[in-house]
């Protein structure tokens, strides 16, 4: 009876830890758009005091994002699809490139990419806080991060932690999140600011 009760609880255990990577791709078949808040902290190998930040989002599959730092600074990124635009508004200067190049191995492709396991090799991590934890590491050796750890929870991503391959761990918090929104015309649309330097293509 011991015996059955240990493989029974075992197969639970197995069971629930899968249930991450199939969270991970439903969310990919049934979300192509969402929208919400995030709290960011960023750790650095150091220790030194973590720096939090603040902001809001807005995705759509394929490749394209707003991301928007508000604050205690203020930073926008957008992926149109084609390019991604990173505009310092304290600096009034937009750095341009090649979403491929930006996008195709980073973090943000686990929301926004063409394919899921195309850049990311995927498993199982437990659970923590009532979330299913996904591991995805890249399998490129030219990532510029270690791993990334997904907490999902009723089919949507509630928490990002990335460790990149300086020992800095960026954990991300969805406060809000929001599938399949009406997002508006234009939501992935950047234009320079007038008198803004811009550096890149």
């Amino acid at each position: 009876m011991r015996i059955l009760i240990f493989f029974v609880g075992m197969l639970a255990s197995v069971l629930a830890r899968a249930a991450g990577i199939d969270q991970l791709k439903a969310f990919w078949a049934n979300t192509t758009s969402a929208q919400g808040t995030f709290a960011q902290t960023v750790i650095a190998k150091s220790g030194r005091k973590p720096q939090n930040s603040t902001g809001s989002f807005a995705l759509a599959r394929p490749g394209k994002l707003r991301w928007a730092y508000e604050k205690p600074m203020r930073l926008l990124l957008v992926a149109d699809g084609e390019k991604l635009w990173t505009y310092d508004a304290d600096l009034n200067q937009v750095t341009v490139g090649k979403i491929d190049q930006a996008l195709g191995t980073s973090p943000a492709a686990l929301l926004t990419g063409e394919a899921l396991d195309r850049h990311f090799t995927l498993s199982e991590a437990g659970t923590a806080d009532g979330m299913e934890i996904v591991e995805a590491v890249p399998k490129s050796a030219d990532s510029t991060f270690a791993r990334v750890r997904i907490g999902m929870k009723n089919n949507l991503p509630r928490l990002m932690e990335v460790q990149d391959n300086f020992g800095q761990t960026t954990t991300v918090l969805f406060t809000q999140f929001q599938p399949n929104p009406l997002l508006p015309q234009g939501a992935f649309r950047f234009t320079p600011p007038h008198g803004a330097d811009v550096i890149g293509e």
